[in-house]
């Protein structure tokens, strides 16, 4: 290489040239707070507040005539719209960390230090944490003061021995010095959060009536408002079919960027699995962001400030020469290695964005999806015929969702990262540093040997979309037909070899885009990455798909409007029929009973007409009606009663009823 050459580049200012720096150890820190001693205290306390709810919890089932303590071993209902969601966000939040720091850390567990049996510590800490953390959710179960101080003390006892740990120590030798202390932001987060969410809890039980009610979700009013919004729906305007009425480009990017943008809506709340999900989702983004760059980049420095000039020895070895001035080869070698770091920080950094926004998509089409299955759309979600019922994979699957979509995201997030990372690199080396410089075109210079070929595809695609625009489709009438079909079978003909060479273009250009759109929407589970018509053997997809079925058939919110008002009328008889028995006896008596029978057929045939109401605006939870549940699968289609088996059971009921007629 010439030296005019070299003089064009320009190089980073690296006068005096970059020495070698001074690794920088980091002891192992004990904190004045003892981890060991620290957990096995906490540990005991657990155990003492979990005896106290369970305590609780037992006299109020007996005080209900109740057997068992379902609601204590049930610290959420996951089914439940209407509940507060930040306590079971916040501690799903807390173990999520620690179940990352157990796979980062080299002891898993504060009560070894044995690393050789790393694994078997690992998997007694994946049912430790969750153990350890119970408490924290199930002390807001029983919706009573006691629980609410409880939970108050144990959050404030977590929270403040994490921070005092990190003040203590906030540089350790686990990857990156400051890896530990921005690795437990989000914990902190999450444990100041119930430390505060805890006393405003324990202030409005003080300021209002404790509710411990079980029925609590029926009776909340946003069913109630959501079956009003379906009938108060206004129907959407009729479309013109002129066009002028076509939207604009503007309006289309405009309507396109709104729909990657989630905004709330007063007649629907989110599930709280899908809630979970998405803070779960962005926690594992903000920890495997923060893994890729403590691992990666400070080795990529230590690499680049330790170049002397040893390394033009070393590119001699392999015939490589890129200046006879050590000096120069130096700032070249700096400079080659500064843009390998910049090129993988911007990998990440954009891998991280493209997360960020699909997460908000996933969000928009989750809303959309529950929405279009509450309606009883199914074919328009799933794109085929499926029964919206529990069963035993859709169970396993609702139950492992929130999982599933960390798992996905860790692995999408380093797939992307790596690919990202390639595509960039030869984007600066091969485009953007040979313009700049103006050397080492290689990739041009390999174009541009072969411009005889490129232009004869240029040529031929013009031809066709030409030839195609103004001599083979005539209109007619305001309909479109072929012309001069000869010339077009013979054109054909003679395109047939430049064609093949453009389908191997084609070939080429659809394996990039189908590669790089399933590496970007790897860590989504609500579009599948095959086709429709093979996607159940997607698997993400394919746990979503169940994952529906259970939310929706549990937690219909026209189902639950309905149970809410069947049992408000009960209660309504029942205050009724105790008002009449304290009632006097005689006549009075007797006239009370009958308008009582009046009012509550009154009812009972208002009921029945809600009910058919109901029944014909949602087909879907048809299956769900007791008397329908004796019939086989056959007999419905999507939800829907099958109106041949249903005629075929009227047939085979007439017999039966005319043998009934001649027993009598």
């Amino acid at each position: 290489m010439d030296k005019d050459a070299l003089l064009d580049y320009e190089y980073p200012d690296l006068d005096p040239l970059p020495s070698k720096i001074e690794t920088e150890t980091i002891p192992p820190c004990d904190p004045t707070a003892d981890d060991m001693l620290y957990h096995i205290c906490i540990t005991a306390i657990s155990l003492v507040i979990m005896l106290i709810l369970a305590i609780l919890a037992r006299r109020t089932k007996v005080g209900k005539r109740q057997k068992g303590l379902p609601g204590l071993l049930s610290p959420v209902n996951f089914l439940d719209h209407t509940q507060h969601k930040g306590l079971a966000v916040a501690v799903f939040g807390v173990l999520l960390c620690k179940l990352w720091g157990l796979l980062v850390s080299p002891n898993p567990l504060p009560f070894t230090t044995d690393s050789t049996n790393k694994q078997n510590w690992v998997i007694l800490g994946v049912f430790y944490y969750p153990a350890l953390y119970y408490p924290l959710l199930a002390c807001g179960t029983l919706h009573n003061k006691v629980g609410y101080v409880l939970g108050s003390l144990l959050s404030w006892t977590h929270f403040g021995v994490l921070v005092w740990q990190k003040i203590d120590c906030p540089k350790t030798p686990l990857i990156h010095k400051h890896y530990s202390l921005f690795s437990s932001l989000p914990q902190i987060a999450c444990l100041a959060f119930l430390s505060f969410q805890y006393p405003l809890l324990l202030f409005k039980g003080f300021k209002g009536p404790e509710r411990t009610n079980a029925t609590e979700d029926l009776s909340s009013s946003y069913y109630k408002d959501y079956v009003k919004n379906i009938f108060y729906d206004k129907k959407p305007s009729k479309v013109s079919t002129s066009s002028t009425d076509k939207p604009k480009l503007l309006q289309r990017v405009t309507e396109a960027v709104r729909s990657y943008i989630y905004t709330p809506e007063e007649a629907f709340r989110f599930p709280l699995k899908l809630a979970i999900s998405c803070v779960v989702s962005f926690i594992t983004l903000y920890q495997m962001g923060l893994v890729l760059i403590s691992a990666v980049v400070p080795t990529m420095q230590k690499v680049r400030f330790g170049v002397d000039e040893d390394i033009a020895n070393v590119l001699a070895g392999f015939q490589i020469i890129l200046s006879p001035d050590k000096k120069e080869v130096v700032r070249i070698v700096v400079y080659y290695m500064w843009c390998v770091e910049v090129c993988y920080i911007s990998a990440m950094t954009l891998s991280c964005l493209v997360n960020l926004v699909l997460l908000m998509r996933s969000m928009v089409l989750h809303r959309s999806n529950l929405k279009g299955l509450y309606r009883g759309d199914v074919y328009n979600v799933y794109n085929c015929q499926r029964s919206i019922r529990a069963s035993r994979p859709a169970l396993v699957c609702w139950m492992g969702y929130t999982s599933f979509t960390a798992a996905h995201i860790c692995i999408g997030m380093i797939i992307q990262t790596l690919v990202f990372f390639i595509c960039l690199l030869i984007a600066v080396f091969l485009i953007i540093i040979p313009i700049l410089h103006r050397q080492n075109l290689i990739l041009f210079q390999i174009l541009l040997s072969m411009w005889p070929f490129w232009l004869m595809i240029l040529l031929a695609v013009v031809l066709q979309h030409i030839t195609a625009r103004f001599c083979f489709i005539k209109k007619t009438a305001g309909t479109r037909d072929l012309n001069n079909r000869g010339n077009l079978f013979l054109l054909t003909y003679l395109l047939f070899p430049v064609n093949v060479l453009i389908g191997v273009l084609l070939a080429v250009w659809r394996m990039i885009i189908t590669a790089l759109f399933n590496i970007v929407h790897m860590g989504r589970m609500d579009i599948s990455l095959l086709n429709r018509n093979v996607e159940a053997f997607d698997p993400a997809y394919r746990c979503y798909a169940h994952y529906l079925k259970i939310e929706v058939s549990q937690s219909h919110p026209v189902m639950k409007a309905f149970c809410g008002m069947l049992l408000q009328s009960l209660d309504q008889e029942s205050k009724a029929a105790q008002s009449s028995r304290d009632a006097e006896e005689g006549i009075q008596l007797v006239q009370q009973e009958k308008k009582l029978h009046k009012v509550s057929s009154t009812k009972r045939a208002q009921m029945h007409w809600q009910l058919l109401y109901t029944l014909v605006n949602n087909p879907s939870l048809v299956g769900t009606r007791k008397h329908f549940q004796l019939q086989t699968a056959d007999n419905f289609l999507n939800g829907s009663l099958n109106r041949n088996s249903k005629q075929g059971s009227k047939k085979e009921g007439i017999p039966k009823e005319a043998e009934a007629a001649v027993n009598n």
